[in-house]
């Protein structure tokens, strides 16, 4: 995984390929949008918000006249919005997903179908909506998914018998378990695409410290305006540009011999610097837990993986 010095610029030519980006209206997932639409691929912005998903896809064909890209409304914290995404999806082929939106350190809330949101949008929504765009992932020679997760998964592994925190409800370790619900996900899909004898990769991506939309969000629905203005004097004096921390993303989109259950980040500390292999915690690769979530994540979706082998 040679990745010295590896930018945008080396994102090879995406023409003739379909991409979905989920949460593509701002932050890594706009420029990962934008990138992938520059070098030529389809890029679908799935954003739960279509006037930010429409202005979205504004920005990137002014940027880039012709540029290929259309909105699609996705709400992850709503699964039947996870189906009607899926049955009117209009492409054959499906090159690469890219499971990118997500929320972070939220005051505790649910979903529409009940689920703690920050599990249900950052990995629930994310696992139903991978397993019903299978069929066209499973049909395009090549395919990716790239699931973005958290140099904070390390805060805590998942706690199987409390997956929705109803016991306890503390925001960044249930951030931190979303975020190895990702890792997880992504270690036993690749475990089951290679059973299927399928060549799609599964891979995941980190960002380190990029300055978006998201270290905000909790905050401000709080209306804790003095600790939001903290965080927004860290994005700019510390963490790196969203175009920064979209490279890890893009490095394991589109990157030649990036392998299954890859985890790239930044290369320094895990918070910046050009893409590189990351680390990631021990219980983020565990046969077991990996099985076990994704039995969990079927039964609490209705969603199974067509055309791909349990153990």
């Amino acid at each position: 995984m040679a990745t010295t010095g590896w930018n945008a610029h080396h994102i090879p030519d995406q023409s003739g390929r379909t991409a979905v980006v989920t949460g593509a209206n701002s932050g890594i997932g706009l420029v990962t949008a934008r990138e992938l639409a520059r070098r030529g691929a389809t890029v679908v912005l799935a954003c739960r918000s279509e006037s930010r998903g429409t202005e979205a896809a504004g920005l990137i064909r002014r940027h880039i006249p012709g540029a290929k890209v259309r909105f699609t409304a996705l709400d992850l914290a709503d699964l039947g919005s996870v189906r009607r995404f899926a049955e009117t999806f209009p492409y054959e082929r499906l090159d690469l997903l890219v499971n990118n939106a997500g929320v972070m350190a939220l005051p505790y809330g649910r979903t529409a179908d009940g689920f703690e949101t920050q599990f249900g949008v950052n990995h629930l929504g994310h696992f139903a909506l991978t397993g019903l765009l299978t069929p066209r992932l499973l049909a395009t020679p090549g395919a990716r998914v790239v699931t973005v997760s958290s140099g904070l998964h390390a805060l805590a592994d998942l706690d199987m018998g409390d997956l929705n925190s109803e016991r306890r409800y503390r925001r960044w370790i249930a951030y931190g378990r979303s975020k190895t619900a990702n890792l997880l996900f992504t270690h036993e899909l690749a475990r089951r695409l290679k059973a299927a004898g399928s060549d799609i990769v599964a891979a995941a991506a980190h960002p380190g410290y990029a300055a978006t939309n998201l270290q905000t969000a909790g905050v401000r629905m709080e209306g804790r305006h003095g600790a939001e203005r903290i965080v927004a004097l860290g994005n700019r004096l510390i963490a790196q540009p969203a175009e920064a921390g979209a490279l890890p993303t893009l490095y394991a989109a589109t990157a030649r011999g990036v392998r299954p259950d890859s985890f790239t980040g930044p290369k320094y500390l895990l918070w910046r610097g050009a893409p590189a292999p990351s680390w990631r915690a021990k219980w983020t690769l565990d046969d077991v837990a990996g099985e076990r979530l994704w039995i969990a994540s079927e039964q609490l979706t209705g969603v199974t993986y067509e055309g791909l082998k349990d153990r």
